[in-house]
């Protein structure tokens, strides 16, 4: 995701390289002597932060003691914290600042405010215009997703996701978050017994219509809920 809003930004004027693959769960995903090379070698790497990339964690704090430069996304927008939703796992306790603001166009769009100043700092990369352009779509984007939502009633904005990975989402267009089948921000946790029989109480007493899922989330649990 940050790929695609780094290359719609920057354009020709410099060449993005993508570590992580599409389809892959950031939060599984670790580095290859290859993708540290590349990191040692760039004139500026550009992260999501807050832990999303953990895998990545050691190799970017060593090119950092190297001199390369570092732009951490969520240093640029307003960080969202776990409210009363949050669980047990030590991430998702209340307080806890959550990584997953891409769901938010305009969270983007303040990030890339931040990047298009980074690049003229750190590259002397002129992206002014292309910031202004990109930073206008996203303000359009949030007013077609308002108005797709406003189909929703109020008493239906309510949210069973597969992790702690639509607060920013539920946050932006007025959803509720009734549960999750991983109680945690990251998919790397475990699911337990326990949790699951609160989630299925929470789903029928709050008349839960739908369970969103994502990487990093078994299938089979999220079939079993809903079957149940």
């Amino acid at each position: 995701i940050l790929g695609s809003v780094v290359k719609e930004l920057i354009g020709d004027q410099a060449n993005v390289t993508v570590l992580m693959p599409n389809g892959i769960d950031p939060h599984d995903w670790e580095p290859s002597a290859k993708d540290i090379e590349a990191v040692n070698r760039a004139d500026l790497v550009i992260r999501n932060g807050l832990g999303l990339e953990a895998g990545m964690d050691k190799a970017l704090e060593q090119a950092a003691a190297r001199g390369v430069k570092i732009f951490t996304a969520t240093e640029h927008i307003k960080i969202r914290y776990v409210g009363s939703e949050g669980g047990t796992a030590s991430d998702q306790e209340t307080g806890s600042p959550d990584p997953h603001f891409w769901l938010d166009p305009l969270a983007i769009r303040d990030m890339v405010r931040g990047l298009g100043e980074s690049l003229k700092t750190n590259l002397n990369l002129d992206v002014s215009d292309r910031t202004t352009d990109l930073a206008n779509r996203l303000e359009t984007l949030n007013t077609e997703v308002e108005n797709i939502l406003s189909a929703v009633p109020p008493e239906d904005r309510k949210l069973v996701t597969g992790h702690e990975s639509m607060g920013y989402f539920a946050d932006r267009y007025g959803f509720k978050l009734i549960g999750v089948i991983i109680p945690s921000l990251s998919s790397q946790a475990g699911v337990s017994a326990a949790n699951l029989a609160a989630l299925k109480k929470a789903i029928i007493e709050n008349r839960v219509k739908a369970i969103f899922t994502e990487l990093g989330t078994s299938p089979a649990v999220a079939a079993q809920i809903s079957e149940e």
